[in-house]
């Protein structure tokens, strides 16, 4: 039969569309959805025609399926794009994956003001506009300004209230987009015109090509860099400071570590030094945690109250890292310097919206009721390696089939998100290979699972880390094995 012949059996587009089949679809996904689907099916075939790779048998299956065919292009259509996938890398605050999975409760509160109006500006008592800092500032003050009822929130063990609002006491926090956006705020705030300087040790590069160098020059700040690469003294930043100098800038590595011969001015002689000259101190923690991380066998973080109760003035981190939140970047520090940057015109261009702000708030409350298990984040880097032993075992008892081997062996998870380089997790892993394919095929399996799961590939062998894998997630991971080696 010649090409001629077999397009005359095509159907027509309005002819497909009536088929009972089709028509179906139609009411889940509406006519005009259904209809183009079906065209761009119809077109795909009309071309496997055209360049012969069907002949009649072939056009017939073809045919028959095609009330399957255009019901797999709607999903792809009209499918979200963004969706949820299971993290088995062991990276806690996997940057490709979303970094920091939210908790329960800021989840809850989205969905409740979300969907609804809310008091996002507006003052319910006084009946007026209102500021949509108050939503989060009382809690910030909690953890870190010593002004709240419940001060003792952000306390260390063993620490006085009185103690605690002696340090902390003056300190505001305001919020934007990213903490790059912070970084930015505050330089063009501070030092907008005059010269900032920081250590040549510290123009660190993060995430996509952000550099402290760059985002300097759009601060409409000067840089000035002192000391060399693997030393800086406190003695470089005193020499360099001059009527221009507006800022003392200091970094934190939060992505690399610098090792050998090295020296770094500590923060209490920079402190010393700012105070001295009348020159603010600003830090810029990248991630920022708001509890002492060694109690999670985390080294070399400093934790936001720790750089204010240095003598800090000003301190910017993430909200979505260390802090296990949304997407933010957070300013905290002298409320003199923060009520300016709030006046800047920058602020309302950076500010986050009511979605940030619920979910800030829902995390911020779990700081101050010391519910850390309600945030992922921190609920993950306090898994033993014996509780994810455990799971491994477990789920390995599910997977059936001989065709996968599976072995469970010690490894070590990581922080991720341009936080503590150098600190690892110890944890159990699920270590797979199969008889029928490479690891990088059976990882690419997984990956088209639904949801996709993301492993590593180590050694000719695909690695589950359960550290990032929600508990109830591990059915679905075990079922998607069994469907693999089948």
């Amino acid at each position: 039969m010649g090409k001629s012949e077999l397009f005359r059996e095509l159907p027509s587009v309005d002819e497909l569309i009536r088929t009972p089949a089709v028509a179906a679809l139609a009411s889940g996904h509406g006519t005009a959805a259904v209809t183009a689907a079906a065209r761009a099916v119809l077109a795909r075939v009309r071309e496997e025609v055209a360049s012969g790779l069907l002949d009649r048998p072939a056009l017939r299956l073809a045919l028959d399926g095609i009330g399957n065919a255009i019901e797999k292009h709607l999903r792809r259509a009209l499918g979200h794009s963004l969706r949820p996938v299971i993290n088995a890398t062991g990276v806690i605050l996997h940057t490709n994956l979303g970094r920091a999975p939210l908790a329960e409760a800021a989840l809850a509160h989205i969905r409740e003001t979300a969907g609804h109006f809310s008091n996002l500006e507006f003052d319910v008592d006084a009946g007026e506009r209102g500021k949509r800092d108050v939503h989060v500032d009382r809690l910030f003050r909690s953890l870190l300004g010593g002004t709240s009822p419940d001060a003792s929130a952000g306390l260390r063990p063993g620490e006085t209230a009185e103690a605690a609002v002696s340090t902390k006491a003056d300190v505001s926090t305001i919020v934007v987009n990213n903490n790059a956006a912070a970084v930015l705020l505050a330089l063009n705030t501070l030092a907008d015109g005059g010269e900032v300087i920081v250590s040549r040790g510290e123009l660190v590069e993060i995430g996509g090509s952000f550099r402290i160098p760059d985002v300097m020059a759009k601060s409409g700040a000067t840089l000035r860099e002192v000391g060399t690469t693997n030393r800086t003294r406190v003695t470089d930043y005193e020499k360099a400071i001059t009527e221009r100098t507006r800022l003392l800038l200091r970094v934190h590595r939060s992505n690399f570590e610098i090792t050998g011969f090295t020296e770094q001015a500590s923060t209490a002689d920079l402190v010393t030094l700012a105070r001295e000259r009348g020159l603010p101190l600003m830090e810029d923690l990248g991630s920022g945690a708001l509890v002492d991380l060694q109690n999670f066998g985390i080294t070399g973080e400093p934790s936001v109250l720790d750089s204010l109760r240095a003598g800090v003035d000003i301190v910017t981190y993430s909200g979505d890292k260390l802090l296990g939140g949304p997407q933010a970047g957070l300013i905290s520090g002298r409320a003199d310097l923060v009520a300016h940057m709030r006046a800047n015109s920058l602020f309302r261009a950076l500010r986050v919206d009511k979605l940030t702000y619920a979910a800030l708030e829902a995390t911020l409350l779990a700081y101050v009721k010391r519910d850390h298990d309600a945030i992922p984040t921190l609920k993950m880097m306090r898994l033993t390696k014996e509780e994810i032993g455990k799971r491994a075992e477990a789920l390995a008892a599910q997977v059936q089939s001989s065709k996968l081997n599976i072995e469970i062996t010690d490894g070590e998870s990581v922080i991720g998100g341009g936080a503590a380089p150098s600190s690892v997790l110890p944890t159990r892993l699920l270590a797979l290979s199969c008889t029928s394919l490479s690891a990088d095929e059976l990882a690419a399996r997984l990956r088209t699972s639904d949801p996709p799961i993301v492993a590593r590939v180590e050694q000719g062998r695909v690695l589950l880390d359960l550290r990032t894998v929600f508990a109830d997630q591990d059915p679905i991971v075990a079922a998607a094995l069994n469907r693999i080696a089948s």
